[in-house]
């Protein structure tokens, strides 16, 4: 089981602590954080001097996300809205030198600044896991084809955009549930990675149950929220003024 979370903070001490933490990745946000290339770019550097495996959610699926975030040296990458196998080929096919359309330069990070050759590059390049988010009615209904897609690594599972695509408000939803269920137990049948998003580690052990290989938990900022509430909870109990204020 591999644990990850979220990171929304372009900071490079926030990788820095994550490292520390122990976690076995981190996935830079540049579909809902305010990452561009060079911010990114920052915090790969950062998680090199950290050990700390970091993959790209990209901003969409579109060859030029994939790429730059590829060639900047991100571990992987995490694509969202990928709700059709014809999708996942394509996005395979811009990920991939290997049998697809990457664009070739060895002078960015993944090459090592032009120090690997062609063809070391090519396969450092290609070592890259991709991964889709199945997160749409339309995207569990093809969940099969999208994962027997050819070079895709594995996908993960977004229960927040899957549950509105289902006209529901709720990721536990039963028809949300029953919906991860599936596209875990495929993902595991075709020997691919099964990742689940949580809020909270108290949510995992559902999903370990059902199968899921990975665990993102939250983010940076969410970690943060829930470590600031509790203290200022915990100092407030102590303090009798306070709770007679509440009183």
């Amino acid at each position: 089981m591999l644990v990850g979370t979220f990171i929304k903070t372009p900071a490079v001490q926030v990788v820095e602590l994550l490292g520390l933490a122990g976690l076995d990745f981190g996935v830079v946000d540049a579909e809902h954080g305010p990452f561009d290339r060079s911010a990114a770019d920052l915090m790969m550097v950062a998680g090199r001097a950290a050990g700390l495996d970091l993959f790209v959610r990209t901003a969409d699926r579109s060859a030029t996300s994939v790429l730059w975030a590829l060639d900047i040296g991100a571990a992987g990458l995490v694509v969202p809205h990928v709700d059709s196998a014809q999708h996942a080929v394509e996005l395979v096919q811009a990920a991939r030198f290997a049998g697809g359309t990457r664009g070739f330069s060895n002078s960015p990070r993944f090459g090592r600044y032009g120090a690997s050759t062609i063809e070391e590059a090519m396969a450092l390049g290609d070592r890259a896991r991709i991964y889709a988010q199945i997160e749409s009615a339309q995207a569990v209904a093809e969940a099969e084809a999208i994962i027997a897609t050819a070079g895709l690594d594995g996908v993960v599972v977004g229960r927040a955009d899957m549950a509105l695509s289902m006209g529901l408000t709720r990721p536990d939803a039963p028809e949300v549930m029953e919906a991860t269920r599936h596209v875990l137990a495929l993902a595991r049948a075709h020997g691919k990675a099964a990742i689940v998003v949580v809020g909270r580690a108290a949510e995992a052990g559902t999903f370990i149950d059902m199968g899921a290989s990975h665990i993102i938990v939250g983010s940076d900022q969410s970690f943060l929220r829930a470590s600031a509430l509790a203290a200022a909870s915990d100092i407030r109990a102590l303090c009798p003024r306070h709770q007679e204020q509440q009183a």
